[in-house]
């Protein structure tokens, strides 16, 4: 096994809970379960990132993919955590939860678990994994 695969093998979501903020915390667990309860099928790919140096630098910390296409990423700040959507420029956001501005990507800020969990957000992601369900390019 190559260290890069034995170091895949030990970094999980689980194992980035431990090293981020307390404050962060809930709010990353309920965006995972969230993504989880709209798409049980979809795959979790840990981002081999590391901690960053700045407190106002993003830490990756997992990708969801459908046929190794992803479609959502999770990370957190400080101070709270995002949710970018690969194909968000083509998502229907009625509420205007979507930020961002970039050709294809857009984000969801979540300042608190109930933002996790939110209906309006739940209807973002079925209609991410619905883009790639459908293999719209």
């Amino acid at each position: 096994m190559s260290a890069m695969t034995s170091r895949a093998a030990t970094i999980s979501l689980s194992h980035h809970l431990e090293k981020i903020p307390s404050g962060v915390r809930p709010i990353v667990e309920a965006a995972s379960k969230t993504v989880r309860a709209v798409a049980p099928d979809a795959e979790e790919i840990p981002c081999q990132a590391k901690k960053p140096r700045a407190p106002s630098m993003m830490w990756k910390l997992t990708r969801y993919a459908v046929d190794g296409e992803v479609v959502v990423t999770l990370g957190t700040f400080t101070k709270h955590a995002s949710m970018f959507f690969a194909r968000g420029s083509e998502i229907e956001d009625e509420q205007g939860l979507l930020e961002g501005t970039g050709k294809s990507l857009r984000y969801v800020t979540l300042r608190t678990p109930s933002d996790a969990k939110g209906a309006a957000l739940k209807e973002i992601l079925r209609e991410a994994f619905a883009l790639v369900a459908s293999h719209e390019p």
